[in-house]
Parts: structure tokens; sequence; C-alpha cells
């Protein structure tokens, strides 16, 4: 089985040390995760492996005749470049080889007993099948397709697609050229929810080495088997996906810390014999202890990263409606992206807002932050609410001002009280007269959020905010908002992420807003119960039935502003069996809804609040007794 080594490499730029002495393997059908905190160097260590950095030390070392494909950022392309020319030029290998395989087929029949020939036609059919070649064309059209794009994508010019999607075609042709070893750097940044779980299921069937840079927590579970963590200029690799490198990682650093305390308290004594008796009797003990204590070989270890902690405290409670959508619709006048959505959010809740690129998350975001108008419907504000609005695009930054004078123009602070709080986010000395332009995109993000975390808000709106930061930096996030004692709705692709914070998920999807009281993995697991109960249906022609509509309907609901949930519009039904399922259909809404009750009153932001229990607990009864009466009509009418 082929591998790519790396032995002993090690880079530096100037003084600055990036990486020394790395060394490690990847086998063909291993998936590696490599993390590390931004600017450990994971990016220029695969630009040291591809050739586009230049390493001090080391070597690389790849198998005869194994190829590496990589995911680049950023590729120029020519103005009249379509998309289909780039994915047919991904090709060329394969066509290449396919001709080579016909004319090795020729010189066969005319020299049928030559064994050379037939060893190495073998050898050639064996890539070729490898690389795809009995189906590249059908292959490449699965990928684009599962990249998001249509088959009238085809015929646009590179040039014509957004950054993000022109970010989607280079992760496409990578794949397409189906290399030996693939090297990924962030290959998740702008894939919506479908296209990340397409690339995991594509991922997972891929029969070469990959190597991945990511700050995914999901993906990594969901695809690696090993994880290389790469701090401090060293790597060390964990068996296992990202989860189990939790795990490990907090095991191993406990046990380095007892060894390199203990080996401290051991120096410490010997040192201490040595000061004492060096000049005494025991000269000679003395210097055997200096000469073992020279030979020790030393324990290295350091405490975790210093990294930034806050906590968000609105600076007023406000009333127990924070945000009521009324039948909303927007769109452009060319296209309606939603219609007649409806929401209502209460204080202290936690939700987020997801659904495949395009559907108009960030344009409802707009209207709620009233930057854009519905063309149709209310949104309403509740009362004494306080929106903090952390935007994908930090728009709200002055590119041209220093990070010390964003902080002391927007918030009337003098230059000391400035630079402490700007330290609590890490940024300290003179990091503080960088120009925002020049920060990188995570620095830019913890900016923003140092400027949101000033603010004071008691609704926090929060559009991707986990693009550009690392895994530890991801987690400060996590906290400050598990603690936070105030609303957020989060519009996010992070999975990991939206699994740890929030209670409540709405999906934007088909102009309509489908509610799921749970998280990410939540909706996903009813979502494919849905399925199967539709395929098991389907096998078994039946079509869809009451029973099944009963299973499914608890998860998921359209979203209502009213307490209680109201039923789907539908036509007009007849006879006892519409009748019945009709109830059942209300019966699954009513358990949804009290479930959500159920949820909220087990808050503790709303168990330390009378009035909003007081609330919750008539609404709770409400809905409880609506029930009770639905299963008596149910039961009559079962017994009829």
């Amino acid at each position: 089985m082929g591998s790519i080594k790396v032995q002993k490499l090690s880079k530096s730029f100037g003084v600055h040390t990036v990486f020394h002495d790395v060394s490690f393997e990847i086998r063909r059908g291993e998936r590696i995760g490599l993390i590390g905190a931004n600017g450990a160097g994971k990016s220029t260590l695969l630009k040291c492996l591809m050739g586009e950095e230049d390493y001090d030390n080391g070597a690389f070392v790849v198998s005869e005749g194994e190829s590496i494909g990589y995911l680049q950022q950023d590729i120029t392309y020519a103005d009249d470049v379509t998309l289909r020319q780039t994915i047919t030029e991904a090709w060329q290998d394969v066509m290449k080889l396919e001709k080579d395989l016909k004319a090795v087929e020729k010189a066969m029949q005319a020299h049928p007993d030559d064994e050379g020939l037939m060893n190495r036609y073998a050898r050639m059919q064996e890539r070729f099948e490898w690389l795809g070649g009995y189906e590249y064309e059908s292959m490449s059209r699965k990928i684009v397709q599962g990249l998001g794009f249509s088959e009238a994508d085809m015929d646009r010019p590179v040039q014509s697609f957004s950054g993000g999607q022109k970010t989607r075609i280079n992760l496409a042709k990578a794949l397409v050229r189906r290399p030996d070893y693939l090297f990924l750097d962030e290959p998740t940044n702008h894939l919506d929810v479908d296209m990340l779980e397409w690339l995991e299921s594509y991922l997972l069937s891929y029969g070469g080495g990959i190597l991945i840079v990511s700050h995914d927590r999901y993906f990594l579970d969901r695809v690696a088997t090993g994880i290389l963590e790469l701090s401090h200029g060293k790597v060390t690799k964990y068996k296992g996906n990202y989860s189990r490198y939790v795990e490990q990682h907090a095991q191993q650093q406990k046990a380095l810390e007892k060894a390199y305390k203990k080996q401290q308290e051991h120096i410490h004594e010997t040192e201490e014999y040595i000061r004492k008796y060096k000049a005494g009797i025991k000269a000679k003990q003395a210097r055997g202890r200096q000469s073992q204590l020279d030979r020790l070989e030393r324990i290295e270890w350091q405490p975790e990263d210093e990294s930034l902690h806050f906590n968000f405290k609105p600076v007023e409670e406000c009333g127990q409606k924070v945000l009521v959508l009324d039948k909303v619709s927007g769109g452009f006048a060319d296209r309606q992206l939603f219609d007649h959505l409806s929401l209502l959010l209460r204080r202290g809740e936690a939700a987020s807002l997801i659904g495949p690129n395009g559907t108009g998350k960030t344009t409802l975001i707009r209207m709620i932050m009233g930057e854009k108008e519905p063309t149709d419907g209310h949104i309403t504000l509740g009362s004494r609410v306080h929106i903090g609005y952390f935007a994908q695009e930090h728009t709200d930054l002055h590119g041209a001002w220093t990070v010390l004078d964003e902080i002391m123009n927007d918030f009337s602070y003098g230059e000391e009280e400035a630079r402490s709080v700007l330290g609590r986010f890490m940024f300290r000395g003179d990091d503080v007269f960088k120009v925002i332009d020049s920060l990188s995109g995570g620095e830019q993000a913890r900016l923003a959020l140092l400027k949101l975390f000033l603010q004071g808000p008691n609704f926090l709106i929060l559009d991707e905010p986990t693009n550009h930061l690392d895994i530890p930096t991801r987690e400060v996030l996590e906290q400050a908002l598990l603690d936070f004692g105030g609303t957020y709705l989060v519009v996010s692709h992070d999975r990991y992420f939206l699994d740890k914070i929030t209670q409540r998920t709405l999906v934007l999807e088909h102009k309509q807003l489908t509610e799921y009281v749970g998280n990410y993995s939540y909706y996903r697991e009813k979502v494919r119960e849905a399925q199967e109960a539709a395929e098991k249906a389907a096998a078994e022609g039946q079509g869809s039935s009451p029973a099944h509509e009963k299973e499914a309907a608890p998860a998921a609901r359209k979203a209502e502003p009213a307490p209680a949930v109201k039923a789907p519009a539908k036509a007009p039904a007849y006879g006892q069996a519409a009748k019945l399922e009709k109830i059942e259909m209300k019966i699954a809404e009513l358990e949804a809804t009290i479930k959500m009750y159920e949820v909220q009153m087990n808050m503790p932001q709303n168990q330390t609040d009378a009035d909003a229990m007081m609330e919750l607990t008539r609404e709770y009864e409400a809905a409880q007794a609506q029930l009770d009466e639905a299963y008596e009509k149910w039961e009559a009418l079962s017994e009829s």
C-alpha cells in the first residue's frame, strides 16, 4: 500500500519558527484532519508539501507513480473560461490515459505474446479504473451537482460566479481529478448543509489518502480517521475522529502535566543538593548529581494557550415576546424568496436559522434589522429589545481605522480603557495599531465580537459568527452564548456549533419556514425518520398514511406566531377516515407545542422569572387541555 511521508520538516520566517522536525505518514484510505489555532502554520505546512513554499530542512516523500491533488483557495481564471471547460480540463489525465490504453491495445494485437506489454496494459487499466475512467463524465456531473451547480451553470464563465461559488468550483476541480492523495484547505467554506453532507459521503467512499485542514468539528467527526494537531511548532498524531482526539488530548495533557511537575520537583531537589554540598565533603556526590542533571531528558509541557474570555451581559431585560413575524414575504423584483412566514421568538430562546444557499436567510435577517422592507406582512420587535448584530462581512468595522481607533471612537473610551478591553480579546502590544483592513479574517471576527460584547444587547442576531474563527475561539463563543441571559438567532453552517448552543431549528426552504423543537442533530434525525417512513410507504405501495403522518408531524411544524400551532390549510376532507386523519394531525401538532413549552420551562432564565413561568404555565395547560380534548374526539370516532 502506498503512502506519503513527511520527515523532519522545518520552516521558519526569519527568527520565527513555524514548525520544527515535523514527521508523519499518511496511507491510502486514511483521512487525516490537520488542526491547530489560527497562525499555528497549518496552511504554510500544506504549501510546503505542495511546493508553493520552500521548507528549510527535511524531506517529503511520495510513493512512485502516485499523485496529489490540492484544493487551492485562489485560482485565476481567464475571462471567457466556462465551468464546463474548467471541469473538462480536470479530465486531461484520464483522457490521455485512455488514448495511451488504446495505443497499447493496438501494440498487443501486433505482438500478442509480449508479456511486458500485457503487464504494462494491466497497470494502466488499473490506474484508469481508479481515476474513474469508465464513468468520468457521469462522476464529474455528480460532483458538480453535489456542490450546488445546475446544468444551466455549466456554460457560464467562471468569472461570473461569486467568490464562494468559485471556491466550490476549485473544490469540484480537485475532486474530479481523483488523485491518490487529496490535500484540502478548509473545504467546507461556502457549503450549505446539503452540500456538506454530500461532501462527507463522497470523502467517506474515497479510496485515496486525504489531509484536511479544517475548523469544522462536525465534519471532522464524520470524516476523519485520525487527527494531526500542530501546536508550538510540533505535530502530534491521534487516532480516531475529532471527538476521540478531544478525549485523548485531555488525557495526554493531564498525564504530561503530572510527569512534568514530578520531574520539576526532582530537578529542584537535585539543584538544592548540589548547591548545599558542592563545596563540602560531599562535593564528589554533588558533581555526580550535576552530571545526572545534565544528561536528564527534560519533559516539555506548557499550559494550554491563553485565549480570550468574555460574557455577553444584557444591559436591560426585554419583554417576553422578542420577535414576531406575521405572514412576512420577501424577495426581489424578479424572484420571490419566501411567502407568509410566521414566527414567535420568546425571551431566553436560542434558535438557529438554516437552509440551502439562496433561500433568503440573509434577506430575512436584513428585514428583522430594518435594513429591508418585507413585500408583505409585518415584523414586530418586543418592548425594550436591544439588538446586537454580527454581520458576516463585518460591515460595521471601519477598514481605514486602527484597532485602537475602532474602540475609542465607537465607544468614547480613553486609550487605557480601550487597551484593557482589547487585551481581553487578545489584541495586545502593537496589535492595537494594526489597520483593520490588514487584519486576518479571524482577527476581524474577534474585533466584531468585542464590539458586540460592549453594546450589551439582549437579542443577538449572528450571521455566520464562526467563519474564520479557530476551534479554541469557537469554544469560547459557545460558552459565552450558553451563559448569555438574553435571546439569540443564529445563521450558521457550523453544525457542531448549532448542536451546542441552540434548542430550536428553523429551516427556510421552498419559500416556507419549518420548525423543529431541538438542535441540528435532532432536526436531521427527524428528517431521516420522515424519509424512511415515506420510502417504506412507497415500497408497500400505500403512499402516505395517517399513521406515518402521526409519527412524523411532532418533529416538524410550520412556525407560527401564536402559542398554539395551527394545522396547515388543506382541501376539505369527507368521511370518518378523513376526520380521524385531521384529528391525528392536530394531536401531533399539539404534542410538538407542549414539548416546546416543556423545553422553555426548563430554561434557567425562565425558572427564575415568575412572570415568564406564569405565562408559560398558562399556555402549557391550555395546550394540554386542547390535547386531552383532541384525544377524546379521536377515541369517540375510533369506536363509532
